[in-house]
Protein backbone atom coordinates (compact mmCIF):
# COMPACT_ATOMS: atom_id res chain seq x y z
CA UNK A 1 0.00 0.00 0.00
CA UNK A 2 1.19 3.72 -0.70
CA UNK A 3 1.31 5.71 2.08
CA UNK A 4 2.08 9.33 2.04
CA UNK A 5 5.51 10.76 2.32
CA UNK A 6 5.85 14.06 1.47
CA UNK A 7 3.45 17.43 1.91
CA UNK A 8 3.71 20.82 0.28
CA UNK A 9 2.17 24.05 0.77
CA UNK A 10 1.39 26.57 -1.30
CA UNK A 11 0.91 30.06 -0.46
CA UNK A 12 0.07 33.45 -1.42
CA UNK A 13 2.88 34.50 0.93
CA UNK A 14 4.94 31.76 1.93
CA UNK A 15 7.55 34.27 4.26
CA UNK A 16 4.48 34.55 6.80
CA UNK A 17 3.43 31.23 7.23
CA UNK A 18 7.23 30.30 8.38
CA UNK A 19 6.96 32.05 11.53
CA UNK A 20 2.76 31.02 12.02
CA UNK A 21 3.59 27.05 11.44
CA UNK A 22 7.16 26.94 13.44
CA UNK A 23 5.23 28.66 16.79
CA UNK A 24 2.16 26.54 16.14
CA UNK A 25 3.52 23.32 15.82
CA UNK A 26 7.02 23.54 16.13
CA UNK A 27 8.27 22.65 12.34
CA UNK A 28 11.81 23.79 11.31
CA UNK A 29 11.56 25.64 7.81
CA UNK A 30 14.80 26.23 6.08
CA UNK A 31 14.97 27.87 2.30
CA UNK A 32 16.52 25.46 -0.18
CA UNK A 33 18.76 26.89 -2.17
CA UNK A 34 18.23 30.12 -3.67
CA UNK A 35 14.65 29.29 -5.62
CA UNK A 36 11.24 30.09 -3.55
CA UNK A 37 11.12 26.65 -1.93
CA UNK A 38 11.77 25.85 1.94
CA UNK A 39 11.72 22.39 3.48
CA UNK A 40 9.80 21.99 6.80
CA UNK A 41 10.50 19.26 9.07
CA UNK A 42 8.06 18.30 11.54
CA UNK A 43 9.85 16.24 14.12
CA UNK A 44 13.20 14.45 14.18
CA UNK A 45 13.86 11.77 12.18
CA UNK A 46 14.93 9.49 15.29
CA UNK A 47 12.11 10.31 17.30
CA UNK A 48 10.12 6.84 16.45
CA UNK A 49 6.92 8.90 15.45
CA UNK A 50 5.27 8.40 12.41
CA UNK A 51 5.19 11.70 10.59
CA UNK A 52 6.37 13.29 7.33
CA UNK A 53 8.31 16.27 5.96
CA UNK A 54 7.39 18.40 3.36
CA UNK A 55 7.74 22.18 0.94
CA UNK A 56 6.46 25.30 1.33
CA UNK A 57 6.03 27.50 -1.68
CA UNK A 58 4.68 30.41 -3.77
CA UNK A 59 1.04 29.91 -5.28
CA UNK A 60 0.80 29.70 -8.86
CA UNK A 61 -2.29 31.62 -9.46
CA UNK A 62 -4.50 33.25 -7.30
CA UNK A 63 -5.78 32.36 -3.71
CA UNK A 64 -9.17 31.10 -3.61
CA UNK A 65 -12.07 33.05 -2.29
CA UNK A 66 -13.44 33.23 0.74
CA UNK A 67 -16.29 30.39 1.28
CA UNK A 68 -14.80 28.81 -1.60
CA UNK A 69 -14.49 24.87 -1.79
CA UNK A 70 -11.13 23.56 -0.63
CA UNK A 71 -8.85 23.78 -3.54
CA UNK A 72 -5.99 21.68 -2.11
CA UNK A 73 -4.72 18.47 -0.93
CA UNK A 74 -5.33 19.09 2.92
CA UNK A 75 -2.89 18.08 5.83
CA UNK A 76 -3.95 16.67 9.41
CA UNK A 77 -0.98 17.88 12.20
CA UNK A 78 -1.30 15.10 15.22
CA UNK A 79 -1.55 17.62 18.78
CA UNK A 80 -1.92 16.61 22.54
CA UNK A 81 -5.08 19.45 22.38
CA UNK A 82 -7.04 20.24 19.22
CA UNK A 83 -8.97 22.96 21.32
CA UNK A 84 -5.43 24.96 22.61
CA UNK A 85 -4.18 24.28 19.28
CA UNK A 86 -7.02 26.09 17.40
CA UNK A 87 -6.77 29.13 19.82
CA UNK A 88 -3.08 29.33 19.29
CA UNK A 89 -3.84 29.67 15.88
CA UNK A 90 -5.85 31.82 16.25
CA UNK A 91 -3.86 34.32 18.51
CA UNK A 92 -0.77 33.66 15.80
CA UNK A 93 -3.42 35.25 13.56
CA UNK A 94 -5.27 32.44 11.72
CA UNK A 95 -9.06 31.82 12.03
CA UNK A 96 -11.38 28.72 12.09
CA UNK A 97 -13.70 27.43 9.38
CA UNK A 98 -14.85 24.40 12.15
CA UNK A 99 -14.98 24.02 15.84
CA UNK A 100 -13.40 21.04 17.63
CA UNK A 101 -15.31 18.23 16.61
CA UNK A 102 -15.57 13.74 17.30
CA UNK A 103 -13.95 11.70 15.38
CA UNK A 104 -16.62 9.03 14.46
CA UNK A 105 -16.06 5.14 16.14
CA UNK A 106 -14.33 7.21 18.83
CA UNK A 107 -11.06 7.82 17.23
CA UNK A 108 -10.67 10.97 18.81
CA UNK A 109 -10.91 15.03 18.07
CA UNK A 110 -10.00 17.07 15.11
CA UNK A 111 -10.70 20.70 14.24
CA UNK A 112 -10.96 21.52 10.64
CA UNK A 113 -9.00 23.82 8.64
CA UNK A 114 -6.77 26.52 10.68
CA UNK A 115 -6.97 29.14 8.18
CA UNK A 116 -4.25 31.74 7.89
CA UNK A 117 -4.65 34.45 5.22
CA UNK A 118 -2.50 31.64 2.56
CA UNK A 119 -2.96 28.34 3.74
CA UNK A 120 -5.19 25.98 5.49
CA UNK A 121 -4.39 22.83 7.61
CA UNK A 122 -6.40 20.48 9.87
CA UNK A 123 -4.76 19.10 13.39
CA UNK A 124 -6.16 15.77 15.41
CA UNK A 125 -6.34 13.82 18.42
CA UNK A 126 -6.63 10.35 18.31
CA UNK A 127 -7.70 8.15 21.54
CA UNK A 128 -6.95 5.24 19.15
CA UNK A 129 -5.67 4.09 15.65
CA UNK A 130 -7.73 5.33 13.11
CA UNK A 131 -9.76 2.32 11.47
CA UNK A 132 -9.45 0.91 8.10
CA UNK A 133 -13.37 0.68 7.48
CA UNK A 134 -13.93 -2.88 7.35
CA UNK A 135 -14.33 -3.54 11.06
CA UNK A 136 -18.44 -2.86 11.99
CA UNK A 137 -17.57 0.01 14.85
CA UNK A 138 -15.99 1.79 12.43
CA UNK A 139 -19.18 2.93 10.67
Amino acid sequence: MARPIHFEIHASEPERLINFYTELFGWRIERWGEMPYWNVSTGPDDSGEVGIDGGLLPREGPAPAAGAPLNAMPITVGVDDCAATLARAVELGGSQSMGVSPIPASVGWRTSSIRTATSSASCSRTTRPPCSGRHPECS
